[in-house]
């Protein structure tokens, strides 16, 4: 397998560019990396790119010219309405929806197109890499890397290891968070690995705490913020998330673990109410 983790110049591919995958370019470019994010289509592509833009607007702020700082790192991005031409990237990150069967065909496609010196990276935040990994012929260079949102911020990737997974792609997934000035830990593949786990039993009976007027949704993420210093609350969290997807994987966990993941009837209404947090303006809070 090539050197997939030295050297400042190389092209990464993120496939799927909406909040998460544009966070995964952004911070990839400013590492130093050359990136294509692919989608699904021109307007989509378009959007993907003004994505990555105003994170690196943000970024900038407060340079005396934001739009001049980002310039040079906007040079180094393509978006493509379809995979590219070129075969030549390092590292491939499949950031699309939270659905298994969809990650699988996507991971099988990026499997064909790219070489074997290639490693191919999911984002999933729950979904189980051995499974993922089934159709793969080379699941040796396969590996979760699930970041956190909103990537640029965030601090840690959770690097998710199959059993196929090889000591060298886990060391080359472990520069790459270097590179990118974060943290990594190590987990198996297991039910919502270690993080979503956690996070989502939390999140959860936050939710079933307001279901239950114990107290307010700000009032509970102050609690948490002031008392156990998260940097978010819990239900200010599942706004960003979004509550669709915190439903999904509630539901996933709950078939794969048992009872303790069952949504609360609170996030189902909302979801169906369309009240799925700051995508759609109304979740927890108002946005």
């Amino acid at each position: 397998m090539a050197d997939m983790g030295s050297g400042s110049a190389e092209t990464v591919v993120v496939v799927g560019g909406g909040t998460m995958g544009a966070g995964i370019a952004q911070s990839m470019l400013e590492a130093g990396a050359s990136v294509v994010i692919v989608e699904s289509g021109a307007e989509r592509a378009d959007a993907a790119h003004a994505r990555v833009a105003d994170g690196l607007r943000r970024r900038f702020k407060n340079d005396a010219d934001p739009e001049a700082a980002a310039a040079p790192l906007l040079e180094r991005l393509d978006v493509s309405a379809g995979l590219p031409s070129t075969s030549d990237a390092v590292l491939v990150i499949e950031a699309v929806p939270e659905d298994a069967a969809l990650k699988a065909e996507v991971l099988a496609s990026l499997e064909a197109h790219f070489p074997p010196t290639t490693m191919l990276a999911t984002n999933t935040s729950s979904l189980s890499i051995d499974g993922l990994a089934a159709g793969l012929a080379h699941p040796e260079r396969f590996i979760g890397m699930h970041f956190f949102n909103p990537v640029p911020r965030s601090a840690l990737v959770e690097l998710v290891t199959g059993r196929a997974t090889s000591a060298r792609t886990v060391a080359a997934a472990e520069t790459w968070v270097e590179r990118l000035d974060k943290e990594s830990i190590v987990v198996r593949d297991a039910p919502g690995f270690a993080t979503s786990r956690l996070g989502l039993i939390i999140g959860l009976e936050a939710i079933r705490m307001v279901e239950e007027g114990v107290a307010s949704a700000e009032d509970i993420d102050r609690g948490m913020v002031l008392g156990y210093r998260f940097p978010m609350g819990p239900l200010r969290l599942t706004d960003l998330v979004g509550l669709d997807v915190r439903l999904g994987i509630a539901e996933h966990l709950a078939r794969e673990i048992g009872e303790r993941f069952e949504p609360p009837q609170l996030l189902r209404d909302m979801v169906a109410a369309g009240h799925l947090g700051q995508k759609t303006g109304k979740g927890f809070y108002d946005w």
